[in-house]
């Protein structure tokens, strides 16, 4: 199994010379270059100041996928990227990735050639990666996929394929697979100082948040993988330096499976905000999103707004039967784009999705842009040129094909543990060896006593907000039913880690203000939209 938070940590201590590559950022673009690096052959350090995913990579619209209002936009070649990407996702890792089939409802005679011909485009691009081929339905074949769609004026519809994930599973499976091929990834440590030797970016000091001490430590080769956070980044290393990025917050709402029953999702393929608008099944529940807000430069919390919510509230009722009201809402979550290119006065629906890759005038390289689906991608370009800038040994990129931890075949029998994969047997063994492994933690939510054991025991999880924020995805689902669990959670985690009581009332005192302030805010709570 992986080696614990301790064993990392005596690596720093080791002096047989610097690090090949230090990555700076446990979000998906970090953890996806950080993988890169050492599946060359590079010695590499991960670096988080939060835990894995704690950020925008946690609380995506959860799919992989080529973008279908990037096609809009004409950006056919991030389009074909992101769709050759989410082929090889499917390879790698068809425990956490799957198809889920999107129907577009049509409303007006001109939706169908329309969307017709955008959706064949679509396919087009997939070439041989396709899933599945899009089809027209026609009005009941639409009632049929989608049995709460709204149905007054439907004509038909359209069907399409693309992928679905849980992105903070898929972040901790990275990290798995990082430490899996030797890698050193370790969280709760900040990057607070980068300093240059030679005029070329060698030093990066960090402090491990748990214990408060200071490792200074050395890398031929420095990624700055931070996202939203990248420019702080860049500053430390060239305080002069022009912003790279616009911040954009997109929110969701999670709702009750019966607004969305069956296996389909619904894509409405523009909002009043020029963005693509989903409905989507996940986890037995409904996630409805997204929005597209400007924010300040800087910005690093996202806090879902009440103009959003009922943004969503009004959206969702435009295309189902029932119109959800607030105090529907089981959850919410918010995060922060890296959107980079934007122009003066140009909107940030408008703004690119693409990748940006920087070098600094000491060498650091940053990463920032994309999206989930071009994670893999954004790290073997972000490796490539560390490589070159740390003058490393040239070595090809084998992530292609790299199967990811806990790989094994998606034909195998789905259950409620199918994210862990081929760690499932070792998963019920622990579970069954503990007293209550097995024993539900709430009757809303499918976890047991075992998910949070197995979290802290092989998954890193140093909070009560890591195990149901991330390793589960509890506080995402119902957020009411966490905070009822969370007093179990600290003991559990407590007996695992050694920690007293007082570790356990501060932990609780954090993650119920997590709850209140980012999930399920007071001023939603209970309220109608006024």
């Amino acid at each position: 199994m992986n080696p614990s938070r301790e064993e990392l940590l005596r690596r720093l201590d080791d002096n047989s010379g610097p690090w090949d590559i230090i990555v700076i950022g446990g979000g998906a673009t970090g953890l996806g270059a950080a993988v890169d690096a050492v599946s060359r052959g590079y010695r590499t350090l991960l670096l988080e100041q939060g835990d894995f995913a704690c950020g925008t990579s946690s609380c995506s619209t959860k799919l992989v996928h080529g973008g279908v209002r990037y096609l809009q936009q004409g950006n056919l070649a991030l389009v074909r990227e992101a769709l050759h990407e989410r082929h090889i996702l499917l390879k790698n890792a068809p425990h956490l990735v799957h198809d889920l089939p999107f129907v577009i409802p049509l409303y007006r005679w001109w939706e169908r050639p329309f969307y017709g011909i955008g959706m064949a485009l679509y396919d087009l691009l997939s070439g041989t990666h396709g899933l599945k081929p899009s089809r027209h339905l026609s009005r009941e074949e639409t009632i049929a996929l989608t049995p709460t769609v709204k149905r007054r004026n439907l004509r038909g519809g359209i069907v399409y394929h693309d992928g679905q994930f849980d992105d903070a599973r898929m972040a901790v499976c990275l990290a798995r697979t990082f430490a899996d091929l030797g890698g050193t990834p370790l969280s709760y440590m900040n990057v607070s100082a980068l300093a240059a030797e030679s005029g070329r970016m060698r030093i990066v000091t960090t402090i491990d948040r748990e214990s408060g001490r200071e490792y200074i430590l050395s890398a031929r080769a420095v990624i700055n993988a931070t996202g939203v956070m990248c420019d702080q980044v860049r500053r430390m290393d060239d305080p002069a330096c022009s912003p790279l990025i616009t911040p954009s917050q997109g929110a969701h709402l999670v709702l009750d499976r019966s607004f969305l029953p069956g296996d389909c999702a619904v894509m409405i393929p523009r909002s009043d905000d020029g963005r693509v608008f989903f409905a989507i099944p996940w986890y037995d529940h409904v996630i409805v999103g997204t929005t597209d807000t400007p924010l300040d430069s800087g910005t690093t919390g996202a806090v879902p707004l009440q103009d959003e919510i009922d943004f969503l509230l009004a959206h969702a009722g435009r295309c189902l039967e029932r119109q959800p009201a607030r105090s529907d809402v089981l959850s919410t979550f918010t995060g922060i784009r890296p959107l980079t290119g934007g122009k003066s006065g140009q909107s940030t629906a408008e703004m690119s999705r693409e990748r940006l890759l920087s070098v600094s005038a000491s060498g650091l390289v940053t990463i920032t842009g994309g999206k989930w689906t071009t994670y893999r991608s954004m790290g073997v370009a972000a490796v490539d040129t560390a490589a070159a800038q740390g003058g490393l040994r040239p070595q090809s990129s084998t992530t292609r094909s790299l199967r990811l931890h806990g790989w094994e075949p998606s034909s195998s029998s789905p259950g409620p543990y199918i994210n862990y994969g081929s760690d499932r047997g070792l998963f019920e063994q622990m579970a069954d060896a503990h007293p209550v492994g097995r024993e539900q933690l709430h009757p809303r939510l499918p976890y047991t006593v075992g998910d949070v054991i197995w979290a802290v025991r092989f998954e890193w999880a140093r909070s009560v907000e890591d195990v149901l924020a991330r390793r589960t995805r509890a506080l995402f689902l119902d957020a009411a039913a966490s905070r009822d669990i969370a007093p179990r959670v600290a003991g559990l985690m407590a007996a695992e880690l050694g920690r007293d009581q007082a570790w356990q009332s501060q932990q609780l005192e954090r993650f119920n203000e997590t709850a209140r302030h980012l999930f399920l805010p007071e001023w939603l709570r209970g309220k109608e939209q006024s």
